[in-house]
């Protein structure tokens, strides 16, 4: 009898494994993810107020209304995507359209020209937004529901993610080149005009690809539109491979024959009446919250305080910075996917939390002009403790879905999904519209060049430090609460496959 149980077990762990190309065509959903999504975030300081000179506050309202209007985007398509009955599942035909579309425009979000009102610049800055966000609505719901359904396996859940997220790194770096491209000594006197001779350098010279020379003035707006022309390109071909290598594991056994639509109120209303999810949230929101509030600050940490001011310096460390946090992040997979295994995702997520306060008020010391590199550790030990933060907090979400069926009997992964993302974007939208008024509160004038205050400096490594580490308490405080454990989703699943089978 033993030895059945045994046998059943070992075909049970080999059914739930994932296919590795299902694997990697999942993970490359991160490209679109980080560059649809997150980019923007991080460029538009760079482009729309160091560059165009636009203030601060401006730029982080608009950031701000652009993720209120993403969280209102997302309920609405994860609803569809729970909703949809087609020849190729319910997730991937809005993959590949929402792919394909967010592709085609990233480079229109950047579409101005030079001598603009700060008006103008603003609400182009709003109208792009309102285009944009609904192509990445598409496409990103479906996918991070998708994410939920590839297996019903504890530790393979989490294994799936840690892939995602090591995939991951290669975006997350071409986000921190995204600022050196566009210092890139090429650019200098370059405008639209002579932009297929730079393009040619680029190809053909190694010169056209050093810095600036200090004191040049590189057309930034200009790099910026080529490099989001490049980052678009690719989204769409990591769009369509998606399309072509993932499955849909419950739709045919579960969603397709037995599962009737679900209203559009229970994408919000029925999710958070899920306790379980509720404890999700706060701390989805508490970690969004803080670190979006201080996501221009470092940038600015490194610039004006450790560089006096040299942007194209400061965008060569921030490069560099950008690889230490891919090779830390790297390391932060497996060793928190260890955790997870060992002893769960409770005790997982509480190290990560932990470690990133940790890291937190690292940056205060980190960050220091008499020894530049040390900033690599600031990026470093940050990026270590957020890899695993993405890592558990995607496998406890795919847990949350089989905890709701098992209540509701439906499979709702777009409406969690969606849920989610609203109240995350909500937090995320409240802290990235606090970051500008926060630096600009700190005394900082971009007209003043190298030549910041002290107390402005002083705030801004303050803030950078101090604010994280606040909101990261209350979102440990919520991982302390969290009932599902490795023990309870046994017998959850358990009990599933009793109800409706095995997928």
């Amino acid at each position: 009898m033993a030895s059945d149980s045994s046998s059943a077990a070992v075909q049970n762990e080999i059914s739930d494994r994932i296919p590795v190309p299902q694997k990697i065509g999942y993970g490359l959903g991160s490209f679109l993810d980080m560059w649809g999504h997150w980019l923007y975030n991080a460029f538009a300081f760079q482009v729309f107020n160091i560059f165009l000179g636009v203030a601060p506050g401006l730029v982080s309202t608009a950031l701000m209304i652009n993720r209120l209007w993403d969280a209102f985007a997302d309920p609405i398509f994860g609803w569809m995507s729970d909703n949809t009955r087609s020849r190729f599942g319910r997730r991937r035909p809005y993959i590949l359209i929402g792919g394909v579309l967010a592709g085609l425009f990233l480079p229109g979000l950047y579409a101005v020209g030079t001598g603009w009102s700060q008006t103008q610049y603003f609400v182009f800055m709003l109208i792009s937004s309102a285009i944009y966000v609904p192509m990445m609505s598409c496409f990103n719901m479906a996918w991070v529901s998708l994410g939920s359904e590839m297996t019903p396996n504890y530790n393979e859940r989490t294994l799936l993610m840690s892939i995602r997220n090591a995939i991951q790194k290669a975006p997350e770096l071409a986000m921190f080149f995204a600022a050196q491209f566009t210092t890139l000594s090429v650019w200098v006197g370059a405008d639209l005009g002579n932009v297929v001779d730079r393009l040619g350098l680029l190809l053909t010279s190694s010169a056209a690809w050093k810095p600036a020379a200090e004191g040049a003035e590189p057309n930034i707006l200009l790099g910026g539109q080529v490099y989001c022309a490049i980052l678009g390109a690719i989204m769409v071909i990591c769009a369509v491979l998606m399309f072509f290598l993932l499955r849909e594991r419950y739709y045919g056994n579960v969603v397709a024959r037995k599962q009737e639509k679900i209203p559009i109120l229970d994408t919000l209303t029925k999710t958070i009446a899920c306790k379980p999810f509720r404890y999700m949230l706060v701390m989805i929101v508490a970690y969004g919250l803080g670190t979006s509030m201080v996501s221009a600050l470092g940038y600015y940490d490194t610039i004006y305080y450790v560089c006096r001011g040299d942007v194209a310096l400061g965008t060569w460390w921030n490069f560099r910075m950008g690889i230490a946090g891919m090779i830390f992040g790297f390391a932060g997979i497996p060793f928190y996917t260890l955790i997870s295994k060992h002893f769960g995702k409770r005790h997982a997520m509480g190290t990560v939390l932990v470690m990133a306060i940790m890291a937190f008020i690292g940056d205060w010391f980190f960050y220091n002009p008499n020894h530049p590199w040390m900033q690599l550790l600031a990026c470093g030990c940050v990026a270590f403790t957020g890899a695993g933060f993405w890592t558990i907090y995607n496998s406890m979400l795919a847990d949350i879905m089989d905890y709701d069926e098992l209540d509701t009997g439906k499979r709702r992964e777009g409406a969690f999904s969606a849920c989610q993302s609203w109240l995350s974007k909500i937090g995320i939208t409240l802290g990235a519209g606090a970051s500008g008024w926060i630096l600009q509160l700190t005394g900082f004038d971009s007209a003043l060049k190298g030549n910041q205050s002290p107390e402005a400096i002083f705030w801004i490594r303050f803030t950078l430090s101090a604010i994280p580490v606040i909101f990261l308490a209350f979102a440990l405080w919520a991982i302390i609460k969290f009932p599902l454990t490795r023990e309870k989703m046994a017998e959850i699943r358990t009990q599933l496959e009793k109800m409706r089978g095995k997928v």
